[in-house]
């Protein structure tokens, strides 16, 4: 287990029991991990830590939502690219959810537990993950509609749509059901598909 204890004059210590806390969530999975276990890797007292969380619910929160912004902020990136077709910009998209769900497969065997906790107990951070992409699925598809590339009348309810289609790149526990390949070309028939259903005839 790696320690994360830092000079907490220099780091914020609600940071170091978030690294904490993801640590052992992805060695020892949510439900094994207890508020004493993060407190100890994080350097402080057990009374400390509460002080910042009040459970380890609201620590696992903090979690998702600091992941759900990262890949917010990485597909903002890669749609947002100079030069891009909405077809690009779409197929980019797909690519980079499906790429951050294998890495943080890979990187967190136990994900799912922590996924689970959220959505249990933090239903609204789920609604805006979903509303924020929505947003950016929207944002392409209206880009297509001017440029003239897609004829689509509905853009919100179409954005809503695709994004439903595409849970299963975007879910680590899904990474168990195939293979890197196998999802890679799932995606590449996906993105085929929604290109031509949204293209102008």
């Amino acid at each position: 287990m790696k320690n994360t204890a830092l000079q907490l004059d220099k780091i914020n210590p609600a940071d170091i029991i978030l690294e904490a806390a993801v640590n052992r969530f992805s060695e020892y999975g949510y439900n094994k991990t207890t508020m004493a276990e993060i407190a100890k890797d994080a350097g402080m007292s057990a009374a400390n830590i509460y002080r910042y969380y009040k459970n380890k619910e609201e620590i696992a929160a903090a979690c998702a939502k600091r992941c759900m912004s990262d890949r917010l902020d990485s597909l903002k990136s890669v749609i947002r690219g100079t030069g891009l077709t909405a077809a690009e910009k779409l197929e980019k998209y797909v690519l980079t959810t499906l790429q951050d769900s294998q890495e943080m497969f890979r990187e967190n065997k136990k994900i799912d537990e922590v996924i689970m906790a959220t959505t249990k107990n933090r239903a609204d951070l789920v609604h805006d993950k979903i509303n924020n992409e929505n947003a950016l699925l929207t944002e392409i598809i209206a880009y297509g509609n001017q440029t003239g590339e897609f004829d689509v009348d509905d853009v919100i309810e179409s954005a809503a749509t695709i994004h439903s289609m595409l849970v299963l790149f975007d879910v680590p526990m899904f990474m168990y059901l195939f293979t890197k390949e196998e999802f890679e070309k799932k995606a590449h028939a996906v993105i085929k598909l929604l290109v031509s259903a949204l293209s102008r005839k």
